[in-house]
């Protein structure tokens, strides 16, 4: 068994902003159509255990951890309008759908790859997002992400490939970098490229000495990196905590549970009001066989 899971809410930006769309819409709602579509598509090509998760609230309990935590603040209209628009047409097609409110999308993808990881009849779980929060979540080959847009498959060595350190570290790695998309700063000295070779070596962030000299690597400027670290190592625990994927495994029972059993009786009405009657007869094809 292979379990699929979505970020809905990437996929709607990525729908949203696509060269090919067109604002605005007059039904509001293209980009949940195109989403319902790749959800199918995955379905068509043999996936049978799907989740998919939403930022039903994009605000979370992290904006009262840190002021400048991302918010729907400037996000046009019709596309907000489109995220309870989407759970309620992903529940139509019968696949399960997470529609956060005080968790985040990414804290439900990371609750259900705990829960396939852990799952003895489950081969690997595919997290289908590009986002670098979601590579700490990545476990050898049995855990892993999928680019839609590239296609490619990141597993352990890919996200080493990718950000010099091991999954376990990307959260250490986001602290000291910092995450422009989620709206922390990082610390001031902090590269991609230092942070990689200071972590690969100590893996986290209170295992660095406070003292360059006593450092074990070799990185430029090792001394006022070694003091920001010291002077900001409060910040840097607490974006590393905002980094830091909370699993909730109340949200899944077991892997079986993102069996797709079909669509339900919902789907002719929400594709009516989708404009989306193609949608609704490639999902009759799925059942008939024919896809």
């Amino acid at each position: 068994m292979r379990i699929h899971l979505v970020d809905g809410t990437y996929e709607l930006f990525r729908h949203y902003y696509s060269p090919s769309a067109t604002h605005p819409d007059v039904t509001e709602s293209r980009a949940t159509r195109g989403v319902l579509g790749t959800i199918v598509g995955m379905l068509a090509d043999g996936a049978t255990h799907i989740g998919v998760a939403t930022d039903h609230v994009v605000e979370s309990f992290r904006n009262k951890m840190w002021r400048g935590y991302k918010t729907s603040a400037g996000m046009p209209p019709d596309l907000l309008a489109q995220f309870p628009l989407l759970e309620e047409a992903v529940a139509a097609l019968g696949v399960v759908v997470w529609p956060m409110t005080d968790l985040e999308a990414d804290d439900a993808l990371a609750s259900a790859a705990a829960v396939g990881h852990d799952d003895t009849s489950v081969d690997q779980v595919a997290i289908w997002t590009p986002d670098k929060d979601l590579a700490q979540c990545v476990r050898g080959t049995r855990v892993v992400q999928v680019d839609r847009r590239s296609g490619k498959v990141i597993d352990d060595d890919g996200v080493r490939a990718k950000f010099g350190v091991p999954p376990e570290s990307i959260p250490d790695y986001l602290a000291l970098v910092g995450d422009s998309a989620d709206g922390f700063p990082g610390i001031p000295g902090w590269g991609a490229k230092s942070t990689a070779t200071v972590l690969a070596h100590y893996g986290h962030i209170e295992s660095i000495p406070a003292a360059a000299g006593q450092w074990e690597v070799g990185v430029r400027n090792s001394g006022s990196l070694a003091a920001a670290l010291v002077e900001q190592m409060e910040h840097a625990l607490l974006f590393r905590d905002l980094a830091t994927l909370r699993v909730d495994r109340s949200l899944l029972a077991d892997a079986d549970a993102l069996r797709w059993k079909g669509p339900t009786a919902a789907l002719e009405d929400m594709c009516a009001r989708l404009d989306a009657a193609n949608l609704l007869d490639r999902v009759a094809r799925l059942g008939s066989g024919e896809a």
